[in-house]
């Protein structure tokens, strides 16, 4: 017989810091915008894929005031990336999409500065949530997704062991009218001790 755990609720009103050695994702703030705008400033390509317009003082504040608003209504969760090792402010991140009566949820609307690129960060950022997702909540289900030209987005989901589920053909609008396919990806609570055991065996 199969054992189950309870799961438990996703918890919007708590405080959630996840955090090792090298990371830690802390809850966004409305005055984080001044930590993130050099990296918004001097790279506005970092979320050419993604359906935010982004680059300018405006557009940080109104992605940092949506992703808020996004936690009021119990719809994301979004944290600011700091990087223990230079002790910078790195980017953004978010669990989303969180379902507690199905016990899944998302991880995504994620950009670090290049700097902190194939460097292990994001890395680090996603085991930590993963770990709170699979062992803290014991949710069933944890979902990537990206635009399907986004290559390197794909390849570090199927790096940390994501399975390639589908596309959905003319799925989101960007800013600049182009109607993007999306690509989704998953992890399940059965593959997380394999995926934890290989792909995160030095991590804790």
């Amino acid at each position: 017989m199969k054992e189950t755990h309870k799961h438990l609720n996703f918890d919007f009103e708590q405080d959630i810091v996840l955090e090792d050695t090298r990371i830690r994702l802390s809850p966004l703030l409305p005055e984080h915008v001044t930590d993130l705008l050099p990296i918004a400033e001097k790279q506005p390509d970092l979320l050419r894929f993604s359906p935010s317009p982004f680059g300018t003082k405006e557009n940080l504040q109104h992605y940092v005031e949506k992703a808020l608003k996004g936690r009021k209504h119990e719809q994301r969760y979004p944290f600011i990336i700091f990087d223990k090792h230079s002790e910078q402010f790195a980017g953004s991140t978010s669990f989303g999409n969180i379902s507690n009566e199905n016990q899944r949820l998302e991880i995504g609307w994620t950009w670090i500065a290049k700097i902190f690129q194939r460097t292990g960060l994001n890395r680090h950022g996603k085991f930590l949530m993963l770990r709170y997702a699979f062992e803290t909540l014991q949710f069933e289900r944890v979902e990537l997704k990206t635009d399907s030209r986004n290559v390197q987005s794909r390849r570090a989901m199927e790096a940390i062991g994501a399975v390639y589920e589908g596309e959905l053909r003319s799925h989101t609008i960007m800013p600049d009218g182009f109607r993007r396919n999306t690509v989704y990806y998953s992890i399940l609570k059965e593959d997380w001790p394999r995926i934890r055991r290989t792909v995160f065996k030095n991590f804790d």
